[in-house]
Protein backbone atom coordinates (compact mmCIF):
# COMPACT_ATOMS: atom_id res chain seq x y z
CA UNK A 1 0.00 0.00 0.00
CA UNK A 2 2.09 2.87 -1.28
CA UNK A 3 1.80 6.02 0.83
CA UNK A 4 1.31 9.16 -1.24
CA UNK A 5 0.86 11.80 1.48
CA UNK A 6 0.81 12.31 5.24
CA UNK A 7 -0.50 15.26 7.26
CA UNK A 8 -2.11 15.94 10.64
CA UNK A 9 -1.67 12.28 11.59
CA UNK A 10 -3.56 11.17 8.45
CA UNK A 11 -1.94 8.72 6.03
CA UNK A 12 -3.13 8.76 2.41
CA UNK A 13 -2.39 5.71 0.27
CA UNK A 14 -3.44 3.66 -2.73
CA UNK A 15 -3.41 -0.08 -3.27
CA UNK A 16 -2.09 -1.80 -6.40
CA UNK A 17 -4.65 -4.09 -8.10
CA UNK A 18 -7.49 -2.30 -6.28
CA UNK A 19 -11.08 -2.37 -7.53
CA UNK A 20 -12.74 0.38 -9.55
CA UNK A 21 -13.92 3.12 -9.37
CA UNK A 22 -10.74 5.14 -8.96
CA UNK A 23 -10.25 5.96 -5.27
CA UNK A 24 -7.71 6.50 -2.52
CA UNK A 25 -7.60 5.38 1.10
CA UNK A 26 -6.95 7.37 4.25
CA UNK A 27 -6.13 6.14 7.75
CA UNK A 28 -6.28 8.16 10.97
CA UNK A 29 -5.57 6.07 14.05
CA UNK A 30 -8.15 3.28 14.04
CA UNK A 31 -10.35 5.04 11.45
CA UNK A 32 -10.27 4.23 7.74
CA UNK A 33 -12.02 5.70 4.72
CA UNK A 34 -11.87 5.49 0.95
CA UNK A 35 -12.72 8.43 -1.29
CA UNK A 36 -13.78 8.13 -4.94
CA UNK A 37 -11.61 10.45 -6.99
CA UNK A 38 -14.23 11.49 -9.54
CA UNK A 39 -17.14 12.08 -7.13
CA UNK A 40 -15.65 12.63 -3.68
CA UNK A 41 -17.98 9.98 -2.24
CA UNK A 42 -16.61 8.76 1.09
CA UNK A 43 -16.94 5.20 2.37
CA UNK A 44 -16.08 4.59 6.01
CA UNK A 45 -15.87 6.73 9.15
CA UNK A 46 -13.49 9.47 10.21
CA UNK A 47 -13.64 12.14 12.91
CA UNK A 48 -15.20 15.28 11.39
CA UNK A 49 -12.07 17.46 11.59
CA UNK A 50 -9.89 14.78 9.97
CA UNK A 51 -12.53 14.15 7.29
CA UNK A 52 -12.72 17.86 6.48
CA UNK A 53 -8.92 17.98 6.14
CA UNK A 54 -8.91 14.98 3.76
CA UNK A 55 -11.68 16.47 1.63
CA UNK A 56 -9.92 19.85 1.48
CA UNK A 57 -6.70 18.11 0.41
CA UNK A 58 -8.62 16.00 -2.13
CA UNK A 59 -10.07 19.12 -3.77
CA UNK A 60 -6.57 20.59 -4.15
CA UNK A 61 -5.01 17.47 -5.64
CA UNK A 62 -7.80 15.66 -7.50
CA UNK A 63 -5.83 15.67 -10.79
CA UNK A 64 -2.67 14.35 -9.13
CA UNK A 65 -4.70 11.62 -7.42
CA UNK A 66 -6.03 10.48 -10.80
CA UNK A 67 -2.47 10.42 -12.16
CA UNK A 68 -1.40 8.20 -9.25
CA UNK A 69 -4.43 5.94 -9.78
CA UNK A 70 -3.35 5.39 -13.39
CA UNK A 71 0.22 4.68 -12.26
CA UNK A 72 -1.10 2.15 -9.71
CA UNK A 73 -2.97 0.33 -12.49
CA UNK A 74 0.38 -0.05 -14.28
CA UNK A 75 2.15 -1.12 -11.04
CA UNK A 76 4.40 1.90 -11.48
CA UNK A 77 5.83 4.03 -8.67
CA UNK A 78 3.31 6.51 -7.35
CA UNK A 79 4.25 10.17 -7.08
CA UNK A 80 4.13 11.79 -3.64
CA UNK A 81 1.50 14.51 -3.26
CA UNK A 82 2.20 17.48 -0.97
CA UNK A 83 0.50 17.44 2.43
CA UNK A 84 -2.22 19.85 3.47
CA UNK A 85 -0.61 22.94 4.95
Amino acid sequence: MPEISRFLGIVIFMVYDDHKPAHFHARYGEYKISVEIETGIVDGKFPRRALNAVLEWYQLYKDKLMEDWNLALLHDNLKPIPPLE
